[in-house]
């Protein structure tokens, strides 16, 4: 039963994480279209981390380890570096305002999520049970601060609008064909 709501709860969480980076996304070319290839490339990061996390989630480690390893380091890795990108994108973008007192604060979350994430590769791959409890305490250290680095985005999301979503369904145009226009 432990195993069926951990995967149910990390399936979940990776859904409401894709939505957060298509949404995040959104509002990024609402309000600052400019940087949409930073923002591209972050919803690719986080695109893979939501299908890293449902693969180690309904990969039993007991029967199918090897997948539910490789999903979950590709989880950890790439949401290391999605972290990056939007602390890069808050430097950049003017998204509410209050990005000079969120932008410190992103910083040190990215930085404890890159740390923490070399700390655990480097403790999981040992033998020894003692390091592999280790890893787990990483582990849950990561998923913490990632909570805490997402939640950082509520007052970017109390700005949403009802035309940010229309923005990823609308073609802009640049994108038209040039011989056509």
């Amino acid at each position: 039963p432990e195993n069926s709501l951990f995967s149910a709860t990390i399936n979940a969480g990776s859904f409401l994480f894709l939505v957060f980076c298509i949404f995040h996304h959104a509002h990024v070319l609402d309000r600052s279209s400019m940087h949409s290839l930073l923002s591209k490339f972050a919803v690719v990061f986080g695109s893979v981390t939501a299908i890293g996390a449902f693969v180690a989630a309904n990969c039993n480690p007991t029967e199918l380890e090897l997948l539910h390893n490789l999903g979950a380091a590709l989880s950890f890795v790439c949401v290391c570096i999605y972290t990056a990108l939007l602390t890069s994108l808050t430097s950049r973008c003017a998204l509410t305002g209050l990005e000079h007192f969120l932008y410190p604060l992103r910083i040190i979350s990215s930085s404890i999520q890159v740390i923490m994430t070399i700390l655990y590769c480097i403790f999981f791959v040992q033998k020894e049970d003692y390091y592999k409890h280790i890893s787990a305490i990483f582990e849950w250290t990561l998923t913490m601060n990632l909570e805490l680095f997402e939640l950082s985005f509520a007052l970017e999301f109390y700005s949403f609008s009802s035309s940010m979503l229309s923005v990823l369904l609308e073609v802009r145009d640049e994108d038209k064909p040039l011989i056509l226009s």
